[in-house]
């Protein structure tokens, strides 16, 4: 595979903060990339930066080995961007967002009427094509983004968040849509702070602060997670977690029904933190991964 888009060295600044701190990424076409961060990592930041509108402050952005510039027609040509916030007109039904859009990207009119037809086949819209877009539930309007994201065909598809506030079926269904377009060859990076969503990508980058702790395919980083993972049952988990959660020989704790799942330094002494505590080893888990990272840089080991 041919690399679809690379950035090097990107930084982005905010008065004296940085949002993104000298990231580097390459994704191949064909890959489903997943830039993993809580909010205020510097997902969105980046994700406007690799879609050519906003400028980084130093490193570049590269389509195809060809530098990018910020609102080159080139790069609108070879990109499709849906942003996290709602960015369709409202009071403009399905088929007239699809329009215009279309006609955004100069396309012809007989190729814009024929890749409408089938983008509202794929996404299953095509009932509802009379109907304005702030009318749509949470799930359609996101596929009607994604149509319009589509439409000119790009090589490149960047989605922030694009599942959030979408019911389960219509978040399944869109996931479906992604493995098909990366089956033919496109190159879709998709920012996202759920972690269930990171391990169906391909490859992730795990963001914090605008810097990547980790990259590679999820199943790799749990391969090479270097810290033990166990299930703590205690008759107080609540009290539990908040002795646990500020000690430095444990990097995470969460609640996992009526137990904790807790990441700790090799030779923690649960039994002495926690007394009476029920110890039980488990395997990590991707989610691990990421808050363990967050805690130690030095989580996952480095590949051979």
């Amino acid at each position: 595979m041919s690399l679809a888009l690379e950035a090097e060295g990107l930084v982005r600044r905010y008065g004296d903060r940085a949002a993104v701190d000298g990231l580097d990424l390459a994704v191949e076409a064909g890959e489903l990339y997943g830039l993993v961060g809580p909010d205020g990592a510097g997902k969105t930041t980046t994700m406007r930066m690799l879609a050519g509108l906003l400028p980084p402050d130093a490193g570049a952005v590269r389509l195809d080995g060809e530098a990018l510039t910020i609102g080159a027609g080139a790069a609108r040509a070879a990109i499709g961007y849906m942003p996290q916030q709602y960015s369709l007109y409202g009071d403009l039904t399905i088929d007239e967002n699809l329009a215009f859009f279309g006609r955004l990207f100069g396309l012809p009119r007989k190729a814009r009427a024929e890749r409408t037809d089938r983008l509202l086949q794929i996404t299953r819209l095509g009932r509802f094509r009379d109907r304005r877009a702030d009318a749509l539930s949470g799930g359609m309007y996101k596929k009607l983004a994604l149509a319009c994201a589509l439409l000119h065909q790009p090589k490149v598809l960047l989605l922030d968040e694009p599942s959030n506030g979408v019911d389960p079926v219509s978040r399944r269904e869109l996931w479906d849509l992604l493995y098909a377009f990366v089956e033919d060859g496109m190159a879709v990076v998709l920012a996202t702070p759920y972690m269930d969503e990171a391990a169906r990508c391909h490859r992730v980058g795990l963001l914090n602060e605008g810097k990547l702790l980790a990259e590679g395919p999820p199943a790799e980083l749990v391969r090479r997670f270097r810290h033990p993972t166990v299930r703590l049952t205690v008759d107080d988990r609540d009290a539990a977690e908040i002795c646990l959660a500020p000690l430095d020989e444990v990097l995470a704790v969460s609640p996992e029904g009526a137990a904790l799942r807790v990441v700790a330094r090799a030779g923690a002494d649960l039994d002495a933190l926690v007394p009476g505590a029920e110890v039980e080893p488990v395997d990590a888990e991707f989610e691990d991964v990421f808050l363990a990272l967050l805690r130690d840089p030095d989580s996952v080991e480095a590949r051979p």
